[in-house]
Protein backbone atom coordinates (compact mmCIF):
# COMPACT_ATOMS: atom_id res chain seq x y z
CA UNK A 1 0.00 0.00 0.00
CA UNK A 2 1.39 3.42 -0.95
CA UNK A 3 1.55 6.21 1.56
CA UNK A 4 0.33 9.71 0.75
CA UNK A 5 3.04 12.20 1.87
CA UNK A 6 2.02 14.13 4.99
CA UNK A 7 2.38 17.53 3.30
CA UNK A 8 0.10 16.41 0.44
CA UNK A 9 -2.43 15.04 2.90
CA UNK A 10 -2.37 18.30 4.89
CA UNK A 11 -2.81 20.36 1.69
CA UNK A 12 -5.68 18.13 0.58
CA UNK A 13 -7.42 18.40 3.95
CA UNK A 14 -6.89 22.17 4.05
CA UNK A 15 -8.34 22.58 0.55
CA UNK A 16 -11.30 20.40 1.50
CA UNK A 17 -11.92 22.36 4.72
CA UNK A 18 -11.93 25.68 2.78
CA UNK A 19 -14.23 24.32 0.07
CA UNK A 20 -18.01 24.18 0.08
CA UNK A 21 -17.87 20.43 -0.57
CA UNK A 22 -19.62 18.23 1.97
CA UNK A 23 -17.69 15.07 1.17
CA UNK A 24 -14.75 13.78 -0.86
CA UNK A 25 -13.48 10.28 -1.64
CA UNK A 26 -9.91 9.80 -2.92
CA UNK A 27 -8.75 6.42 -4.17
CA UNK A 28 -5.26 6.16 -5.67
CA UNK A 29 -2.28 3.80 -5.53
CA UNK A 30 -3.73 1.77 -2.69
CA UNK A 31 -4.78 4.83 -0.68
CA UNK A 32 -8.47 5.10 0.15
CA UNK A 33 -9.43 8.36 1.86
CA UNK A 34 -12.87 9.68 2.77
CA UNK A 35 -13.24 13.26 4.00
CA UNK A 36 -16.63 14.36 5.25
CA UNK A 37 -18.00 17.44 6.99
CA UNK A 38 -21.00 15.38 8.05
CA UNK A 39 -21.01 12.83 10.85
CA UNK A 40 -21.81 9.97 8.48
CA UNK A 41 -20.38 10.04 4.94
CA UNK A 42 -22.89 9.36 2.19
CA UNK A 43 -20.37 7.66 -0.09
CA UNK A 44 -21.52 4.14 -0.79
CA UNK A 45 -18.95 1.69 0.48
CA UNK A 46 -17.97 -1.36 -1.48
CA UNK A 47 -18.27 -4.71 0.28
CA UNK A 48 -14.62 -5.38 -0.48
CA UNK A 49 -13.26 -2.34 1.35
CA UNK A 50 -13.95 -0.83 4.70
CA UNK A 51 -13.62 2.92 5.06
CA UNK A 52 -13.90 5.22 8.01
CA UNK A 53 -14.39 8.97 7.70
CA UNK A 54 -11.35 11.08 8.48
CA UNK A 55 -12.13 13.89 10.84
CA UNK A 56 -9.66 16.77 10.79
CA UNK A 57 -9.86 19.31 13.56
CA UNK A 58 -7.10 21.94 13.84
CA UNK A 59 -5.76 22.46 17.35
CA UNK A 60 -7.18 25.86 18.27
CA UNK A 61 -9.73 27.46 20.52
CA UNK A 62 -12.01 27.86 17.52
CA UNK A 63 -12.14 24.10 17.05
CA UNK A 64 -13.52 23.66 20.56
CA UNK A 65 -16.55 25.79 19.71
CA UNK A 66 -19.85 24.20 18.77
CA UNK A 67 -20.16 23.20 15.12
CA UNK A 68 -21.77 25.81 12.89
CA UNK A 69 -24.04 25.41 9.92
CA UNK A 70 -22.29 24.81 6.63
CA UNK A 71 -22.15 27.74 4.24
CA UNK A 72 -24.64 27.64 1.42
CA UNK A 73 -23.20 26.49 -1.89
CA UNK A 74 -22.00 29.36 -4.07
CA UNK A 75 -24.37 30.39 -6.79
CA UNK A 76 -22.89 30.52 -10.29
CA UNK A 77 -21.26 33.85 -10.98
CA UNK A 78 -23.69 35.98 -12.95
CA UNK A 79 -21.54 38.27 -15.01
CA UNK A 80 -22.72 40.68 -17.65
CA UNK A 81 -20.22 40.74 -20.49
CA UNK A 82 -20.22 43.54 -23.08
CA UNK A 83 -20.62 42.34 -26.66
CA UNK A 84 -17.38 41.04 -28.12
CA UNK A 85 -15.54 40.92 -24.78
CA UNK A 86 -14.02 37.62 -23.66
CA UNK A 87 -13.37 35.78 -20.41
CA UNK A 88 -10.31 33.89 -19.28
CA UNK A 89 -11.59 30.89 -17.32
CA UNK A 90 -9.97 28.57 -14.81
CA UNK A 91 -8.62 25.35 -16.36
CA UNK A 92 -9.03 23.51 -13.05
CA UNK A 93 -10.35 23.91 -9.54
CA UNK A 94 -7.91 25.21 -6.97
CA UNK A 95 -6.57 28.33 -5.31
CA UNK A 96 -6.21 31.43 -7.51
CA UNK A 97 -2.98 33.43 -7.19
CA UNK A 98 -2.43 36.74 -8.99
CA UNK A 99 1.37 36.77 -8.52
CA UNK A 100 4.12 34.16 -8.96
CA UNK A 101 5.09 34.32 -5.27
CA UNK A 102 4.04 36.24 -2.14
CA UNK A 103 5.17 39.86 -2.24
CA UNK A 104 5.72 39.85 -6.00
CA UNK A 105 3.70 42.12 -8.29
CA UNK A 106 0.68 40.51 -9.99
CA UNK A 107 1.15 38.86 -13.37
CA UNK A 108 -1.33 41.35 -14.88
CA UNK A 109 -3.23 44.45 -13.79
CA UNK A 110 -6.52 45.92 -14.98
CA UNK A 111 -5.76 48.01 -18.08
CA UNK A 112 -2.76 45.90 -19.10
CA UNK A 113 -2.57 44.57 -22.66
CA UNK A 114 -2.14 40.80 -23.02
CA UNK A 115 -1.32 38.40 -25.84
CA UNK A 116 -2.29 34.71 -26.04
CA UNK A 117 0.98 33.64 -24.38
CA UNK A 118 0.87 36.18 -21.51
CA UNK A 119 0.88 34.48 -18.08
CA UNK A 120 -2.05 35.93 -16.13
CA UNK A 121 -2.21 33.88 -12.90
CA UNK A 122 -1.56 30.58 -11.12
CA UNK A 123 -4.14 28.03 -9.99
CA UNK A 124 -2.85 25.63 -7.32
CA UNK A 125 -4.27 22.36 -6.07
CA UNK A 126 -2.32 20.04 -3.77
CA UNK A 127 0.92 21.98 -4.37
CA UNK A 128 0.61 21.54 -8.12
CA UNK A 129 0.70 24.99 -9.73
CA UNK A 130 -0.86 25.55 -13.16
CA UNK A 131 0.19 28.70 -15.00
CA UNK A 132 -2.80 30.18 -16.79
CA UNK A 133 -2.14 32.05 -20.03
CA UNK A 134 -4.46 34.65 -21.53
CA UNK A 135 -5.13 32.65 -24.69
CA UNK A 136 -6.40 35.85 -26.35
CA UNK A 137 -5.21 39.31 -27.30
CA UNK A 138 -6.72 42.35 -25.61
CA UNK A 139 -6.82 44.46 -22.46
CA UNK A 140 -7.61 43.14 -18.98
CA UNK A 141 -10.76 44.95 -17.81
CA UNK A 142 -11.67 42.99 -14.66
CA UNK A 143 -10.20 40.44 -12.26
CA UNK A 144 -13.04 38.39 -10.76
CA UNK A 145 -11.61 36.34 -7.84
CA UNK A 146 -9.61 37.77 -4.96
CA UNK A 147 -6.04 36.61 -4.49
CA UNK A 148 -5.84 33.21 -2.74
CA UNK A 149 -9.56 32.57 -3.34
CA UNK A 150 -10.78 29.08 -4.24
CA UNK A 151 -11.98 28.84 -7.82
CA UNK A 152 -13.80 26.10 -9.66
CA UNK A 153 -13.22 24.56 -13.07
CA UNK A 154 -14.37 26.90 -15.87
CA UNK A 155 -14.99 29.78 -13.44
CA UNK A 156 -14.32 33.20 -15.02
CA UNK A 157 -11.04 34.70 -13.79
CA UNK A 158 -10.57 37.76 -16.02
CA UNK A 159 -12.60 39.89 -18.42
CA UNK A 160 -10.72 40.91 -21.57
CA UNK A 161 -11.63 43.61 -24.08
CA UNK A 162 -10.30 42.55 -27.50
Amino acid sequence: MSKLPDEDLEALIGSFERSDWREMHLRMDGVDLVLSKDREPRIERSASISLAPLSFRPHSAASAAAPTAAPAPKAPIAVEIPDGWLQIKSPTLGTFYRSPKPGSPPFVEVGQKVTPDTDVCLVEVMKLFTTVQAGKTGTIRKVYPADAELVEFDQPLFLVEP
